[in-house]
């Protein structure tokens, strides 16, 4: 291997590297606020390439018709605990948020996607599809057990992986999909040669995480998602909603996701179970982090990147083993120097 070879490595090492940083950003605040390892965090990422990819054929994404039927289903159980806890005044806004708000977005991307729709227009109306999924995922599969232990949890979250993973292949089929690059530029560094695409999807990525970092540190919700991650009963006894910080958790875990497919489509052919494996590799940096450290979570998904792109020019066919196999050191590492902590009640 010489230095050209090399840098090329780096290249996508990093470029990858900045799409498992912001997935493993996710499953930490997820885990860190309700508890969820996260599994399904990597179907928003196919979903958010995959509907992307849809409207740039000019055609409706199946994810507005899933938006539509979890937004009823949503309702439906919003309302009859309105009804429960004798609050009537919420099922108007129970109504407008999760079915008036789905349908008009269904007609609004009914009308557009024929019209060749620019790439940010695209990326933007995919947001507003995917995003609202998180908290509905939440409310649905979630909340009700926000007591549960941590493995009922995880068993539950298992379960909407396979859910969402078939719907993934009801909505989209089985063929893969590729979006044009959102810069196709090409610059010249000697004898390297560096896409447009990957400074694209590393200046993308290092402005969300700098923009979530100004939202736990200078923002209100921010401040409490934060208390709640560090206790939360603390933060319940002094009236910090632990239901809201849940939804907001998994909102932006959404958000995070389907940005991120928007991201990595034009670099890689995205399936409808591509996501599981791209999440995984954010799992991995995440497990490096202990699931609770941000900045150890961005080392952890550079290494998992650059290991990957290094992988898969010494032994390309066992690639993803190599990148897996490093839990396996960590976790005997961290379960030989950390003291075990029960599980907090409340």
């Amino acid at each position: 291997m010489d230095a050209v070879i090399a840098a090329i490595l780096v290249q996508d090492g990093v470029t990858n590297g900045a799409i498992y940083a912001l997935l493993a950003l996710a499953l930490v605040l997820v885990f860190a606020v309700t508890r969820v390892i996260f599994i399904p965090q990597g179907e928003f990422v196919s979903y958010g390439a995959l509907t992307v990819a849809s409207l740039q054929l000019g055609q409706v994404p199946g994810t507005a018709w899933l938006l539509l039927g979890l937004g009823s289903a949503t309702a439906v159980v919003e309302v009859v605990g309105a009804a429960r806890a004798r609050q009537p005044r919420r099922v108007p806004r129970i109504v407008l948020a999760y079915v008036v708000y789905p349908a008009a977005m269904l007609l609004l991307v009914r009308w557009l996607a024929p019209h060749g729709l620019p790439q940010i227009v695209q990326v933007v109306l995919m947001l507003l599809l995917i995003v609202p999924l998180g908290p509905m995922v939440y409310r649905l599969a979630f909340q009700p057990l926000a007591e549960a232990s941590i493995l009922v949890l995880l068993i539950v979250s298992i379960a909407v992986h396979f859910a969402l993973m078939g719907t993934g292949l009801l909505l989209f089929g089985a063929e893969g999909s590729r979006t044009s690059p959102f810069w196709a530029a090409r610059f010249d560094a000697g004898a390297i040669s560096i896409s447009g695409q990957s400074v694209f999807v590393v200046a993308a990525s290092v402005i969300l995480i700098v923009a979530l970092y100004f939202f736990f540190e200078r923002t209100v919700y921010g401040k409490a998602l934060r208390a709640t991650a560090v206790n939360r009963l603390g933060a319940r006894l002094v009236g910090m909603s632990i239901t809201l910080s849940g939804r907001l958790s998994f909102t932006l875990a959404a958000l995070i996701g389907a940005f991120s497919g928007a991201l990595i489509a034009p670099v890689t052919t995205i399936y409808y179970d591509s996501g599981f494996l791209i999440g995984l590799k954010g799992f991995v940096a995440a497990i490096i982090a202990g699931l609770v450290s941000y900045p150890l979570a961005l080392a952890g998904a550079l290494l998992v990147g650059l290991l990957e792109a290094f992988a898969s020019f010494w032994a390309s066919s066992y690639k993803e083993v190599i990148v897996f196999t490093l839990i396996i050191p960590v976790l005997l590492w961290r379960s030989l120097t950390s003291k075990h902590v029960e599980e907090e009640e409340g």
